[in-house]
């Protein structure tokens, strides 16, 4: 049963092109307060770990991945992974988001034993792991078929996935930033299948390169549909596209900077649009802590991950950091109440 009263894509447009900011800064908490009465603001503590930056994908926005025969490619021993998480530990933390380049030899077997591994050492820690390409690409090489892929390592204790890889859900556009990247088609079936076998999900967007306001209403409006249809995405997160280093910036050298004004403009007619998504993250790793603080007052009621280790984003030119003791902060001097959650959005403790 989908909502009454549901924005349009001609309404939503409107809104992105023709509102005040300040207009939809006040829609955009009016439906925030409607979801989240008790002005929780919530955050992981996590680390994310890239078992690996060899791929084959070679997408123009990405500046992480190397081919294999580079000189700085690697593929982390279980000793290095372990260390990884072992210091994740000590900070309190409860989640790996545990995802890495596309490796072109690397099958089910590998995968099935690397989680098997994570889960049976570190039973506590949360393995929200590998994105949609990740899923494509060893369901081709090892020969089975999506839901299997992701029923194998649900076995062997993947809990959920990240909804990386979307980037625009508009072929058009995915086949000038990334060409060898999967289909919408692909993206959009690896999450049902996933939702399907009861491994939630996010979904994520980045915007900023090459797409019109009316491919990004599309790409939520392919969520939105799917959502409806499963109900098992957890949140939504949105980033801008970080240039430094990256092919695409250099092809296309007049792609504009995305500006505060125009996240915090997305991010709010997100909000109003994605009316059954319950949670929406504020994208300080790009934004910095700032704007990311502004961001609860266009839609967002999560801050994400304190982002122990940040790889991919930060080979993009994007280096804000924040620990637990600054996110608390940050979240009271805005008025709302803190709470550190666990991947499924359950509530560990308030602060």
């Amino acid at each position: 049963m989908t909502p009454k009263n549901r924005l349009t894509n001609e309404e939503a447009l409107d809104l992105i092109q023709n509102a005040s900011l300040i207009d939809l800064g006040k829609m955009a908490s009016a439906k925030k307060l409607e979801l989240h009465p008790e002005k929780i603001t919530s955050f992981v503590v996590d680390r994310n770990i890239n078992y690996t930056n060899i791929c084959w994908v070679d997408c123009k926005f990405c500046a992480f991945y190397r081919h294999a025969k580079d000189d700085d490619a690697y593929v982390l021993t279980y000793d290095e992974i372990d260390k990884k998480i072992d210091e994740l530990l000590e900070i309190g933390g409860t989640q790996i988001l545990f995802q890495g380049g596309v490796h072109p030899k690397l099958r089910i077997d590998f995968y099935e034993d690397l989680v098997e591994h994570i889960h049976t050492k570190y039973p506590m820690i949360n393995i929200h792991g590998f994105s949609s390409i990740e899923i494509v690409y060893i369901s081709r090489i090892s020969k089975i078929s999506y839901s299997e892929v992701i029923r194998r390592l649900k076995v062997k204790g993947l809990a959920s996935i990240p909804g990386a890889g979307a980037e625009i859900l508009n072929d058009d556009v995915r086949d000038i930033i990334a060409p060898k990247k999967h289909d919408v088609k692909d993206w959009l079936e690896v999450h049902r299948q996933a939702h399907l076998l009861d491994v939630k999900s996010t979904a994520t967007m980045m915007f900023g390169t090459v797409e019109t306001d009316e491919q990004i209403i599309g790409h939520w409006e392919k969520i939105r549909d799917l959502q409806d249809e499963t109900g098992g995405f957890r949140a939504y997160i949105m980033w801008s596209f970080q240039s430094a280093h990256t092919k695409l910036a250099e092809e296309l050298p007049n792609i504009p900077a995305q500006s505060s004004n125009r996240y915090l403009r997305l991010l709010a007619v997100a909000r109003l649009y994605l009316d059954n998504f319950q949670n929406i993250q504020s994208s300080w790793v790009t934004q910095g802590s700032y704007v990311g603080q502004m961001a609860l007052q266009f839609g967002a009621n999560d801050l994400g991950s304190t982002m122990m280790e940040e790889n991919v984003v930060s080979a993009a030119g994007a280096t804000n950091t924040m620990n637990q003791n600054e996110m608390i902060d940050l979240i009271r001097d805005f008025g709302e109440n803190p709470a550190k959650r666990n991947t499924a959005y359950d509530i560990l403790e308030r602060f």
